[in-house]
């Protein structure tokens, strides 16, 4: 990766957090971020490159992009899954048309990969664990604006030849996540000593350190097999279905976290899928990649991160 040159998205957020991580680790080229003008900024590094940018301003987003030149674009960036939600048409807006802007923009660079990271909640609801073949269809709004930009960063990367990897993460928490996702309001619910109102919790989902599913973006990006650099789909998460109660107890256990957990205070949220689980195969047999740590530890590293006056029991690291 030395020779790389790394056009990243959304490094203020979870992902970012542990893409940047990877990235200095990985001694890689050059990395140029790219941070909307009221993202927070990450932690420094002498290797990367931070510009602050409107990601709606086409000319100014494609003069950055045929400067730099990068070899590989890694688009994280999207709107919709902290409170206070988006309006509606702002979060299509921004999820669609910045991402397609962005494809535009490599469009002219030969030979620039782009990695779209889209979501496994673009899938339509089986109720089973869900391949890559599956039919992107839900109402849920953010799933929905993932879902048309994955399909239209498909068809755009066909039409111009751009060699595109969409990778579809599923759940995933860890450092950097402090927002107002599931796992900081469990530990910000313990650390202000009030209950955590959720509901029944009888949904199956999947769950997935922040840093794997990072690692599972390099591995895509970076392939070992060069057969492999073309438009490729994987899903990245767990693989485990686990009923949504019996993982949040469970993690609880682990941590010795103490904090009252009010099981069906309130309904489900609107659209909401009851089954959403990654089927990993292709991504094990291509990449080589699967989730090797141990959930409740990233939860304890979120905690160590943000939540310092926690007293939490450190789980084992690793499945």
């Amino acid at each position: 990766m030395k020779d790389e040159r790394i056009l990243l998205t959304g490094s203020s957020g979870t992902l970012g957090f542990h893409l940047l991580r990877l990235l200095e680790q990985h001694q890689s080229g050059k990395v140029m971020a790219l941070l909307r003008t009221n993202s927070r900024m990450p932690i420094a590094s002498a290797d990367v490159r931070f510009e602050r940018v409107d990601f709606f301003d086409r000319s100014s987003i494609g003069a950055l992009v045929a400067d730099f030149q990068p070899t590989c674009v890694i688009h994280c960036a999207a709107s919709g899954m902290q409170f206070p939600k988006p309006k509606w048409f702002d979060l299509i807006r921004f999820n669609v048309e910045v991402s397609l802007s962005l494809c535009e923009c490599v469009a002219s660079i030969p030979g620039c990969r782009f990695v779209y990271v889209s979501t496994g909640l673009s899938y339509r609801d089986q109720g089973r664990p869900l391949s890559e073949g599956d039919p992107l269809d839900t109402l849920h709004p953010y799933g929905a604006s993932k879902a048309a930009a994955d399909i239209l960063m498909r068809s755009a990367a066909a039409e111009f030849g751009v060699p595109l990897i969409v990778v579809r993460p599923f759940s995933f928490t860890g450092q950097g996540d402090d927002g107002t996702r599931l796992f900081p309001a469990l530990l910000r619910a313990a650390a202000e000593h009030i209950p955590l109102e959720l509901s029944p919790g009888d949904q199956v989902r999947d769950h997935c350190s922040g840093e794997d599913v990072a690692a599972g973006i390099i591995a895509a990006a970076f392939p070992k097999n060069p057969d492999l650099a073309r438009s490729e789909i994987y899903n990245l998460g767990s693989g485990n279905s686990t009923a949504l109660r019996e993982m949040l107890e469970n993690i609880v256990a682990q941590l010795g976290l103490d904090v009252d957990l009010r099981f069906g205070a309130r309904d489900y949220a609107r659209f909401e899928p009851m089954f959403l689980v990654a089927d990993i195969a292709r991504a094990k047999r291509e990449l080589g990649w699967w989730p090797a740590t141990n959930l409740a530890h990233s939860v304890w590293r979120l905690a160590q991160a943000s939540f310092p006056s926690l007293i939490l029991t450190e789980p084992k690291e690793w499945i």
